[in-house]
């Protein structure tokens, strides 16, 4: 450590704060609309602190101001009206996205009990069973139901949490970035579910069907990407990516 450096971090202001205490209040607004979203903003503030925190010597952590408020006690003051537009944020994600999901798992639910073409009357079995064409129906369906389920379990979950400030670190961030990856595939495993059922049903005799029914099936998948692949790659980004002082 320089001994600039050193100097700041044991260093008091007239209220007797510590660099930490100051890490501990809310960031200016124009500084927090660098990052969109109250989540993200939440998180930020958090890896702010920890960063700061780290070279902090030990003994600062629980030293009181001249106000009796040690730098937990500050920060969690300071950014309360953050955290909670911060949850409303989430939950209000999670349930779109809750929505979804358990929309896709009913589709797929429904495809695998009405296979297309039915079931041979006398062993049951279905009709295309020994078709191509109706193994990547049943792959891509089952992808699309256990991955939409997952989907489900995991943004219920963010819905259900506790929404303590140390969730917004890793915690809830980690479990959107799943919901969302698993919700993005189940789409995609949807899409191709149905793109085999037409290719059953109506593209072995009509070729020219293939073209527009693939044209088509890309349109959900590339808005799904276009929309919500900026929030996922932030998301990635301030979860993952080299902190503060290394960006």
């Amino acid at each position: 450590m320089s001994p600039l450096l050193h100097n700041l971090v044991i260093c008091f202001d007239s209220s007797s704060n510590t660099i930490l205490d100051l890490a501990g209040k809310l960031a200016p607004q124009n500084k927090l609309n660098l990052v969109s979203g109250p989540a993200f903003q939440m998180q930020q503030e958090l890896q702010w602190f920890k960063e700061v925190k780290q070279i902090v010597p030990s003994t600062f952590w629980k030293r009181l101001n001249l106000e009796m408020k040690d730098p937990y006690v500050v920060f969690t003051e300071e950014h309360e009206k953050l955290k909670v537009d911060g949850e409303k944020w989430m939950k209000d994600t999670s349930s779109s996205c809750t929505i979804a999901a358990a929309l896709i798992a009913t589709i797929a639910f429904a495809a695998a009990i009405t296979v297309p073409g039915g079931n041979n009357q006398q062993s049951g079995l279905p009709i295309f069973s020994a078709n191509i064409g109706f193994i990547i129906f049943a792959i891509s369906n089952a992808a699309s139901l256990f991955t939409s389920s997952t989907s489900l379990l995991v943004f219920l979950s963010v819905l259900t949490s506790r929404y303590a400030e140390e969730d917004f670190l890793h915690t809830l961030p980690r479990s959107l970035i799943l919901g969302l990856l698993t919700l993005f595939l189940s789409i995609t495993s949807m899409i191709i579910s149905f793109s085999a059922t037409v290719y059953i049903m109506y593209g072995q005799k009509k070729a020219w069907v293939l073209l527009p029914v693939a044209t088509m099936a890309c349109l959900p998948i590339t808005s799904f990407v276009l929309l919500q692949f900026p929030l996922l790659v932030a998301l990635i980004s301030s979860t993952y990516g080299a902190g503060i002082f290394r960006n």
